[in-house]
């Protein structure tokens, strides 16, 4: 009886408003259906599955960014906006799509490796989808295990209750994905230090002037901003991170 009404609920939320516009308009792929077809266990069954499918589509964006460069771009140019103390400057919007293009010129030779090894095979028929799947996600596995620390890794594989993995191939997505994503936060982070440093030694020069004349009531970080805006401009500053963080994904 509860599997009965767990159906009728899922047929009253999914299909009751396509049937009622294909019977409006008298055509469509669901006018000619009715409850007792869909509602059959085979039916029923591919239902589920499609709406799995779909749901799984909304996961695809952060699957993208959990495996490509994506998250260290992002990272490392927020970090560079907070180093130079601009909060707005420039803003959000343009960091990722910056960093959402940079991703795009650093992962194209995977996704041209996917695209030749996997899609256009699985359209010309000449694999399967489960062989498709498989092989377009090797490139990606490649990618992320170039990146990867062992010590992140053997963190997963510990907690997985894998035992020890002598060919990386046999690593499951899973662990995969995590390993390579604080393997990532870790390298952002170490770069984001090394940007600091020299905005660190501009506010501490300007804060010591600053002090020595005895103008305690003003604000050291918005006399020293002009200064850092100015040490970055001089410097190049976008091109030698872009050039940087391109040369950190070789």
């Amino acid at each position: 009886m509860k599997n009965k009404f767990v159906k009728f609920i899922t047929f009253l939320i999914v299909f009751i408003p396509s049937i009622v516009l294909a019977q409006e308009i008298g055509a469509g792929p669901f006018s000619g259906l009715d409850i007792e077809t869909i509602l059959k266990p085979s039916g029923f069954t591919s239902t589920i599955n499609l709406l799995i499918a779909l749901s799984s589509i909304g996961l695809i964006p952060f699957f993208l960014i959990s495996t490509t460069s994506f998250l260290r771009t992002v990272i490392v140019l927020s970090m560079i906006r907070q180093a130079i103390g601009t909060q707005s400057s420039p803003p959000s919007p343009i960091i990722i799509a910056l960093a959402m293009f940079m991703t795009i010129f650093v992962m194209t030779p995977t996704w041209n490796e996917v695209n030749e090894s996997a899609v256009k095979p699985y359209k010309s028929g000449k694999i399967s989808q489960n062989e498709a799947i498989q092989l377009g996600a090797k490139p990606f596995r490649n990618f992320m295990l170039k990146f990867i620390r062992d010590k992140d890794l053997a963190l997963f594989l510990e907690f997985s209750q894998m035992k020890s993995v002598n060919d990386y191939e046999k690593v499951p997505i899973f662990v995969l994905v995590p390993a390579f994503v604080i393997s990532e936060l870790k390298t952002a982070f170490q770069i984001g230090f090394l940007l600091f440093i020299p905005f660190v030694v501009i506010d501490l020069i300007v804060s010591n002037i600053l002090l020595s004349l005895g103008m305690f009531m003003l604000s050291p970080a918005m006399i020293s901003l002009p200064f850092k805006i100015l040490l970055f401009v001089l410097t190049d500053g976008w091109n030698l991170i872009i050039r940087g963080l391109l040369i950190s994904f070789q």
